[in-house]
């Protein structure tokens, strides 16, 4: 059956996600990262297809598959111990993306990484916690999001050692 170009959008956009996430496995080959984005959504097949039936689920389908991508990842790095990961999900709570709240959750991970020489820190619905879907994006919310986006890099820079390779991905 054919994509619609939405799904189409949204199969692109989970590949360039994988591609970024997985680049030390995929070296920038969309074909393994296609791989990997398959197999991440064969293990999520009954949401899969009822987000293609009905398109208000399709947001759901993207949050499970971006945890199933980070829980992924994080078994691949824990296995090789060569590599570091830490995911914080800006969503998990009410506050989480406030400055106090979010320095204190990032510093954990950032120490966590700290032993690495390659690491990766995801940083996933930073967006929808300060711009609630529904919500109008006022410029006071615009603000508080690239000040936080900012203040987010600022304290990964201050944080890494500069002999660390620290990816930062937001998503």
């Amino acid at each position: 059956r054919p994509m619609s170009g939405r799904r189409q959008g949204d199969e692109w956009k989970r590949l360039q996600f994988v591609n970024a996430l997985f680049a030390q496995i995929t070296g920038d080959n969309l074909y393994l990262a296609q791989q990997i984005s398959r197999a991440i959504a064969f293990s999520l097949p009954e949401l899969e297809r009822q987000a293609a039936e009905t398109p208000e689920l399709a947001r759901e389908f993207d949050a499970a598959f971006y945890r199933q991508a980070a829980r992924l990842l994080k078994q691949f790095c824990a296995d090789g111990q060569e590599r570091g990961f830490f995911h914080w999900d800006a969503a998990n709570t009410r506050h989480a993306a406030t400055p106090l709240f979010a320095r204190a959750e990032l510093m954990a991970g950032l120490r966590e990484l700290a032993r690495f020489r390659e690491a990766t820190l995801l940083v996933t619905n930073l967006r929808p916690a300060l711009v609630p879907t529904g919500r109008r994006a006022t410029p006071r919310r615009k603000r508080e999001y690239a000040e936080t986006l900012a203040f987010i890099r600022e304290l990964a820079a201050a944080r890494t050692s500069r002999h660390t390779r620290l990816q930062l991905l937001f998503l």
